[in-house]
């Protein structure tokens, strides 16, 4: 019982360790946009494959638990 919990506890700490390093990851995009003077399509096009790299982590694990829920993985 205890190694269940320990194991959810471990899982639910990577994710949000992980969703930590996407935060930082992003303010250090936005603080190198503003010191450079890119323009705005440019900060778009940076913010678009930011979001899908995020987005297409996400899914993956969505995807993981749908699949391991239905026994296929």
């Amino acid at each position: 019982m205890i190694n269940e919990f320990m194991n959810e506890f471990e899982t639910i700490g990577l994710y949000f360790a992980l969703a930590g390093i996407f935060f930082f990851i992003g303010m250090a995009i936005q603080d190198v946009l503003k010191k450079g003077d890119v323009p705005k399509f440019g900060r778009y096009i940076v913010w678009l494959v930011l979001f899908l790299g995020c987005s297409g982590f996400i899914a993956k694990g969505l995807i993981q638990v749908f699949w391991q829920g239905a026994g296929v993985g």
